[in-house]
């Protein structure tokens, strides 16, 4: 039975955004599997309630389902053994769930208030308006304060991916010589902002951005080929 994937998106449902539905792609596209894409929208958490979640992704995979990108990457490793490997390893996946917090605390919660502004105007407008409300009370204040002077506040993001550059500089990805899931949980992050922002995360000189670009072209391009912004 083929596999389905819950993704966000919103007006454009061709346009997926959600960090961890990239996450999962990526995973899904290292072992070679695909999924058919079910769009969904900020609004609509009724539809995945039946799988024990609020939030995307929620993969699909006859009678399993299984949500949280973290879960799935799991068991795609566990449940489809035969396939390239996301870890390398117990080592690999021990390192993992390191990598995972470190994207969600540093690299995702590093980008969002550079770009938190830009999500509303991809949404309908009641999904623009839930968002709205629920960020603004996270951050206290609108989000066009939130994004306010960005431009000097980046630095500070970027100088948070020094142990990721440093990386860089000797191996061509954090997996290695070839990427694995601990790419594809920064990649993720990355590919969200350039789907949803015109802003510019990255200097083109900084070894981040040549590693971003690679990932760009992985998989036959497929996260270049969804559409986003030139950054």
């Amino acid at each position: 039975m083929a596999l389905k994937l819950f993704e966000l998106v919103g007006i454009d449902q061709e346009r997926p955004f959600s960090p961890f539905c990239w996450r999962t792609r990526m995973a899904l596209a290292h072992k070679g599997l695909s999924a058919e894409s079910i769009p969904w929208r900020f609004t609509e958490k009724d539809a995945i309630v039946p799988h024990q979640s609020e939030k995307v992704p929620v993969l699909i995979d006859g009678e399993t389902s299984v949500a949280d990108s973290w879960a799935i990457a799991n068991y795609l490793e566990d449940g489809y053994p035969d396939r390239p490997s996301l870890f390398g390893g117990e080592g690999g996946r021990a390192m993992g769930r390191m990598m995972n917090w470190w994207g969600d605390v540093i690299v995702i919660g590093g980008m969002f208030p550079l770009i938190v502004a830009d999500i509303p105007t991809h949404l309908r407008p009641v999904d623009a308006a839930y968002f709205r409300r629920t960020r603004e009370a996270r951050f206290g204040k609108p989000l066009e304060e939130v994004v306010a002077g960005r431009e000097k506040s980046v630095e500070g993001f970027r100088r948070s991916l020094d142990p990721m550059r440093l990386t860089l500089k000797t191996q061509a990805y954090l997996g290695g010589a070839g990427p694995n899931y601990a790419d594809y949980i920064v990649f993720g992050a990355f590919q969200w902002a350039r789907v949803i922002s015109t802003f510019k995360l990255l200097a083109e000189e900084d070894p981040v951005y040549a590693w971003r670009e690679r990932l760009f072209d992985a998989f036959d391009g497929m996260a270049r080929k969804s559409p986003g912004y030139q950054v």
